[in-house]
């Protein structure tokens, strides 16, 4: 999964600057408009007030798997506008593996992109501010275990007769025991990057906030029976498929869906507060979606309420999606995006 998709030559994402979108392999938030980024900016301006209030002379804008900058552009559109004091504060880095994607940044940034202090592959050092991900948790490489009638193992790639096949090896990690509870022939996946990257962020992070989007489910019994082949699926223009996932190595979205539960036992170890893990639906309309929608009949008032239904929509991005946002060093803030909701 490394490899297929990180390959600096050959990976999926270091090939094309942008793979989402309607011409792409799959949507994301970012791609139903701008909307997303402007309820956003209402969260980020309420962290930066408590920053300021709490003496910090600049917020730190850290949005990872940035790819080509279209979200940290909708963001900035809306700071420019609405929030001017909180814009001019601002000091942006967009972290992006895909140097292609990279490539594109201060295009798609535009006039801001003077706000941009540094673009790398990397966490910076020493934030003050907060760092955002959306869509990155899920397409970091992830571990397949099984259970076998000899006991848990773990599915490897190897070659047959010039083909990608499964096989079965040992365990290659000891945490991939850790929590599980499958039946025989039952599959699940174990993201120990996804992990791993919460504890890089936390070490990045002095002060602040960690505000994530991401595909993911608590771990239980009700889960594991649901998706008993497990979420290791290949997109590819628009559609996913369980079983192909080693056809075409480079040239489709591998993805599983994120343990919410691991992932939170992995910031509470870092030294982070959860703060809130709900449905991505109750964060925006805490945002005050509701409120901005425009009730006249011109195209542009309906599109915008087409892309606030796509947002919140039970089923689709409103309900599979989950909003994640967790502190450091800023004690446990009521913010207006985690006021109340659930995760389903």
């Amino acid at each position: 999964m490394e490899l297929a998709l990180y390959h600096p030559e050959h990976g999926y994402y270091a090939t094309a600057p942008q793979r989402s979108g309607r011409s792409g392999d799959f949507y994301t938030s970012v791609d139903v408009g701008p909307m997303f980024g402007e309820l956003i900016v209402v969260q980020l301006a309420e962290m930066w007030g408590l920053l300021s209030a709490a003496g910090a002379a600049h917020f730190d804008l850290v949005e990872a798997g940035a790819g080509n900058g279209r979200l940290a552009r909708d963001i900035l559109d809306a700071a420019s506008r609405h929030h001017p004091a909180f814009y001019d504060h601002l000091r942006l880095t967009l972290v992006e593996r895909s140097a292609s994607a990279r490539a594109a940044q201060l295009d798609t940034l535009g006039p801001h992109a003077g706000r941009l202090i540094s673009s790398s592959d990397r966490l910076p050092h020493r934030v003050t501010g907060t760092i955002v991900a959306n869509e990155l948790l899920d397409a970091l490489p992830i571990h397949v275990v099984t259970m076998t009638t000899s006991g848990l193992s773990e599915i490897g790639v190897g070659e047959r007769n010039g083909a990608l096949v499964e096989v079965d090896m040992p365990l290659s990690h000891p945490a991939l025991v850790d929590g599980l509870d499958l039946e025989i022939e039952a599959r699940a996946e174990v993201g120990l990057a996804a992990a791993d990257w919460m504890r890089q962020a936390a070490v990045s992070l002095e002060r602040g906030f960690v505000l994530l989007f991401d595909y993911g489910y608590e771990v239980s019994v009700a889960h594991v029976r649901a998706h008993p082949l497990g979420t290791l699926m290949a997109y590819r223009a628009h559609h996913a498929g369980p079983g192909d996932w080693l056809a075409d190595p480079g040239e489709t979205d591998l993805t599983a869906h994120v343990d919410l539960s691991a992932i939170r036992r992995a910031a509470t170890a870092a030294g982070l507060e959860t703060l809130s893990i709900v449905d991505q639906t109750y964060f925006l309309l805490g945002l005050g979606l509701a409120e901005r929608l425009d009730s006249g009949h011109d195209r542009r008032a309906i599109e915008q309420r087409l892309a606030a239904r796509t947002l919140v929509m039970a089923g689709g991005l409103g309900s599979t999606m989950k909003k994640m946002v967790f502190a450091k060093g800023v004690g446990r803030p009521a913010l207006q995006g985690s006021a109340s909701g659930r995760l389903t």
